[in-house]
């Protein structure tokens, strides 16, 4: 498996109870698809550079996940269609070096 970090930006509409079951939906989805969420970063409200959907601000989140790369189409599609999303970013996780 191997580990990505998604940022996601929800909608300004929900509030924080409404994102943290947004939030525990994906990790549920998540390890359904046979993977793990590593870490939960929630940033909070913020103004948008653009108006993105008809949203001047947004919720945003970063989250940490190892998944099968098997898995990784299905959960983007999973995100696509998720309501409460109105942007996200879903990137290889670059490893730590150690010296």
């Amino acid at each position: 498996m191997k580990n990505y970090e998604l940022m996601v930006i929800f909608k300004p509409n929900l509030d924080a109870d409404e994102i943290s079951k947004v939030i525990d939906k994906m990790d549920s989805t998540i390890k359904d698809l046979g993977g793990k969420v590593v870490s939960v970063d929630k940033t909070g409200r913020k103004k948008l550079a653009y108006d993105i959907a008809g949203n001047r601000d947004g919720f945003f989140s970063t989250i940490v996940l190892s998944l099968p790369e098997n898995q990784v189409s299905e959960f983007k599609r999973q995100l696509n269609i998720n309501d409460n999303v109105i942007r996200s970013m879903f990137t290889i996780a670059s490893d730590k070096v150690t010296a």
